[in-house]
């Protein structure tokens, strides 16, 4: 990955999770993400799966402050949250992935998977796609570039290795939000 394309998709990132546009990012800020993601899909807040989402936000959050140590009350400015996504994420390669990332696409993979099946079809991802500011139009290409053994579903793993191409500069969708 290029440190260039990395820095610059996690400042996207940053700015994106930023809801309240302080300069930082607070646990608050990516709870209403998740509550913009439940609230597209139309879910109940109470629901077993918008609680999954809500919960797997958190962690994240949680895990990241963590540590950068500001803690699970803390905030993160744009440069500690560069520095701990490089850290935690990004330097740990497929384990870095799967111990941040992968809890979050899982959650919202069950918010979204409505025929129940654990995979995403392609207009469950277009719905996704929407849910998270993403231009509807865009869905179509993104997910062929994303169903690596093209069956027509997508997994959580394909989607976290998605994640993990769109901070590396190999694909251009941001399926946590751009």
């Amino acid at each position: 990955m290029t440190t260039a394309v990395k820095n610059d998709r996690a400042k996207k990132r940053f700015e994106k999770w930023d809801v309240n546009g302080n300069g930082t990012i607070e646990k608050s800020d990516l709870v209403a993400e998740a509550s913009r993601i439940i609230t597209a899909f139309e879910e109940d807040p109470a629901s077993p799966q918008a609680r999954a989402v809500r919960s797997a936000f958190e962690a994240m959050f949680e895990y990241l402050a963590s540590k950068a140590g500001v803690g699970p009350s803390g905030s993160l400015d744009e440069e500690q949250f560069i520095n701990v996504l490089e850290t935690q994420v990004f330097q740990g390669g497929d384990a870095g992935f799967d111990k941040v990332v992968r809890p979050t696409i899982a959650a919202i993979v069950g918010l979204c998977d409505t025929d129940g099946d654990g995979e995403v079809n392609p207009s469950e991802f277009a719905k996704w796609l929407d849910a998270i500011g993403v231009e509807r139009s865009a869905a179509k290409k993104a997910f062929s570039d994303i169903d690596a053994n093209g069956n027509g579903k997508l997994t959580v793993n394909e989607l976290v290795q998605a994640v993990r191409d769109y901070h590396s500069g190999k694909i251009d969708v941001p399926l946590l939000g751009n």
